[in-house]
């Protein structure tokens, strides 16, 4: 074990559970502040829920070994026993497989928040709370499976996603929408100004995030290492490129770069490295944030024209921006950076690498939408997904928590 690389991963882990309160805030100014309690205490719910079921059972299915077939793994570290040495297909590694389980138990936190700024405004808590509880273990720990553990039939395949393209952006985006239409849209939607209450807020969000993402992406390199520096590089370019590319697109199209379009390109372009990140140098990830900021500025105006009414647009930037990097990776990944890697289209790699990570996105978007829906579906029939006519007029702090944001008393 190599004390170092411990130390990276366990910091990295730190850095990925705050960027949770960070995306509270990104989410939680973007919402009217009757809503702003509501939002915030989902995020911080998915931390609760998520870490209890990682531990005590879904850990055991994403990475254990299973019956065969690299479709889920089995129950042999549930309650997180057997990681004493090793961890099942992992060669070579350098930190205790309990470390791993940290780093990856924030990844399906923060997956799941994600969800919540698709419903924002109209879904009751304890709706909310069942359907994460079951996602968390019937969506998110097979798709970490199939892509993340060596064991997964993906995996087997030759997929490459160093970060969560698929198994957090692509999945976060399609559960999203399989929510989003389930619940329908909120009361006044598109006719009603729904403007947030607090860009400052989110700006302060998006800047958590930004630096959480580091954490994120460098520390899947489960060492402190060459990798581990390439990552780091690469989102730092690829969040300013996307914030770049998104305010550009705003300037040509409505005249005005806004500070909310920088934070939404910024993250855009942290979504689409993130199962580049180990893999490309640092040119391509510029261009790979670049697409992603232009590309997912113009995905979250389609909504308007399809008419679901995905709050926040987790399908824009986290769908879209997911399936932007698996399509680039497949174009610019280069075993110049890891030698365990591929190369792309780009680089000589031909076209059956290519045609893995289309695969791939095409699998978890398809796996993400169905399964998501007959969650949703089956949630709302037995106890209910939406907050009543009313309880969404007062607004979901009162309704849900009985609190408000903001005292208006001296």
């Amino acid at each position: 074990m190599s004390a170092g690389d411990t130390a990276w991963v366990l910091v990295s882990a730190a850095l990925v559970l705050f960027m949770t309160p960070g995306l509270a805030l990104f989410y939680g100014g973007m919402v009217r502040a009757k809503n702003v309690l509501g939002m915030i205490m989902q995020c911080f719910a998915c931390i609760a829920i998520v870490a209890v079921l990682w531990a005590v059972v879904d850990f055991s299915l994403a990475f254990g070994k299973g019956p065969g077939g690299g479709v889920i793994g089995g129950f042999g570290y549930a309650g997180l026993g057997g990681l004493e040495h090793t961890l099942a297909g992992f060669h070579g590694l350098h930190v205790p497989p309990l470390a791993v389980m940290a780093f990856q138990m924030m990844f399906a936190i923060i997956t799941a928040a994600l969800i919540a700024g698709g419903t924002a405004d109209r879904m009751r808590f304890a709706g909310f709370v069942v359907f994460v509880a079951l996602w968390a273990t019937l969506v998110y720990a097979p798709l970490a499976h199939w892509v993340f553990s060596p064991e997964g039939w993906l995996a087997h395949r030759g997929v490459l996603d160093f970060a969560g393209g698929t198994v957090v952006e692509i999945n976060s985006g399609f559960s999203t929408l399989a929510v989003v239409l389930v619940v329908g849209r909120r009361k006044g939607w598109p006719g009603e100004a729904m403007a947030p209450h607090s860009v400052p807020l989110s700006l302060l969000g998006a800047g958590i995030l930004w630096f959480g993402w580091f954490g994120f992406n460098a520390g899947s390199a489960l060492a402190a290492n060459s990798i581990a520096v390439h990552a780091f590089v690469n989102t730092q370019l690829a969040a300013a490129a996307g914030l770049l590319g998104w305010i550009a697109f705003e300037r040509v199209k409505e005249h005005y770069p806004t500070t909310l379009g920088a934070a939404s390109g910024a993250v855009a372009g942290m979504v689409a490295i993130t199962p580049c990140a180990g893999f490309v140098s640092a040119m391509p990830a510029l261009v790979i944030g670049l697409v992603a900021g232009i590309l997912c500025a113009m995905a979250v105006r389609v909504k308007f024209r399809l008419g679901y009414d995905d709050s926040l647009d987790v399908l824009g930037v986290h769908g879209v921006g997911g399936l932007v990097g698996m399509v680039l990776l497949g174009c610019f990944a280069t075993t110049a950076v890891d030698p365990a890697g591929a190369n792309g289209l780009f680089n000589g790699g031909g076209f059956h690498f290519f045609g893995v990570e289309i695969l791939a996105a095409v699998v978890a978007a398809g796996y993400a939408f169905g399964a998501t829906w007959l969650i949703a579906k089956a949630v709302d029939l037995v106890i209910g997904l939406r907050v009543s006519d009313e309880d969404e007029s007062r607004g979901l702090d009162l309704s849900q928590h009985a609190e408000n944001a903001y005292s208006m008393s001296r």
